[in-house]
């Protein structure tokens, strides 16, 4: 049926105050950011307005994400017909072997308040073990596999792409979505990625601009992204 405008109103005030609260900013802040008066926020966030495009985009930029974000997310979680229940944590497998790139992207993510478990592993050949139940990951319940991997392609033991051709390969893995990490967008491994079945690509390093810009495209948006409460006003 489709969704009336009242309804689209609340589902974008969801948004807004979703996102808000993943920053960890009142109402009165973001205002600030986005150079509009407080009480046209909160009457936003009650879904008691009609915003112009220049507003939207504003709110988006303040929120630190793209205006076809926020629109993205304006389902709510329990209409995903995903078959989580909203408070369920979803793992996330990231296959990097840099340190410190792992470290700037748990930042990302932790800013971001995405709270769902994210299993870090260094290298391919313990990717593979993770996702099929092998090695030292041998008594893992595989039935319960990550629902995206952040796959870096430069890897100790079992390169990326390898990795990326296994899983897609394989009738139990394929279907979970794949965003290749990379150190530039001419990197010619993404167009093989592509061609392996990658959904799409980051440029390294991850941050929840970049992160929040390519989730919508898998559909993963609020699959990944646990309610968080939202802060006071």
């Amino acid at each position: 049926m489709p969704t009336n405008r009242s309804d689209a109103k609340s589902l974008f005030a969801t948004a807004v105050k979703t996102w808000r609260g993943r920053l960890g900013i009142s109402q009165e802040e973001l205002a600030g950011r986005a150079g509009l008066h407080r009480t046209y926020v909160s009457d936003i966030e009650r879904g008691a307005r009609n915003l112009s495009l220049e507003s939207i985009e504003k709110l988006a930029h303040a929120l630190e994400i793209s205006v076809s974000t926020l629109f993205a997310s304006r389902t709510a979680p329990h209409e995903t017909g995903s078959g989580d229940s909203p408070d369920e944590l979803v793992e996330i497998l990231f296959v990097e072997d840099n340190a410190d790139d792992v470290e700037l992207t748990m930042r990302a993510f932790k800013r971001a308040k995405i709270s769902n478990h994210v299993q870090v592993v260094r290298d391919g050949a313990e990717a593979l073990d993770f996702l099929f139940g092998d090695g030292t990951h041998i008594n893992r319940r595989i039935s319960r596999r990550p629902r995206l991997i952040l796959l870096d392609l430069n890897l100790p033991r079992i390169g990326g792409l390898e990795v990326l051709r296994r899983v897609k390969s394989d009738e139990r893995t394929r279907m979970i979505p794949v965003i290749v990490l990379t150190t530039s967008q001419k990197d010619r491994d993404i167009a093989e990625s592509r061609r392996l079945g990658a959904e799409t690509y980051i440029v390294k390093p991850v941050d929840f601009q970049r992160f929040s810009q390519v989730t919508p495209q898998l559909s993963l948006h609020w699959a990944l992204v646990r309610p968080v409460s939202v802060p006071p006003a």
